[in-house]
């Protein structure tokens, strides 16, 4: 598959092939209102993409309202490397966590963002509410 309909998150399939966008973080993205994502997990990687795609909308609609800024700006000159989801589980029946790596390039050099994200579950739907730098 080409990189360019691979997703930005990096899922593979059980065969380690590449996973198209459409079919994994692109459904949540692109249609947030009637698909959102099952878990945890899924809405880390699917911001992941939006990040790298600049889908501001789709950030914020999913970022809980008790931490979500009243706009977003992205660095043009951001240059997203991938990303490695190193932990995932449920705190509670509502709540997650998700520890994850995502590496990107600026002008100044390279950047890893180490970071344990803390997710709620709020009317069936999967929310960012904030996350530890480590």
């Amino acid at each position: 598959m080409s990189a360019a309909l691979a997703c930005p998150c990096g899922r593979v399939d059980a065969k380690k092939r590449a996973v198209a966008y459409v079919d994994c973080c692109g459904r949540y993205v692109e249609h947030f209102g009637t698909t959102p994502a099952p878990d945890a997990e899924h809405l880390m990687r699917s911001r992941y993409s939006a990040f790298m795609r600049e889908h501001a909308d789709y950030l914020l609609a999913t970022w809980h309202p008790s931490k979500r800024p009243a706009s977003l700006d992205f660095d043009a000159s951001a240059k997203w490397l991938g990303l490695d989801v190193r932990a995932h589980h449920n705190t509670g029946e509502n709540s997650a966590e998700v520890t994850f790596v995502a590496r990107y390039r600026l002008p100044s050099g390279a950047v890893r963002m180490h970071e344990r994200s803390r997710f709620v579950r709020e009317d069936g739907r999967w929310f960012y509410v904030d996350g530890d730098t480590l």
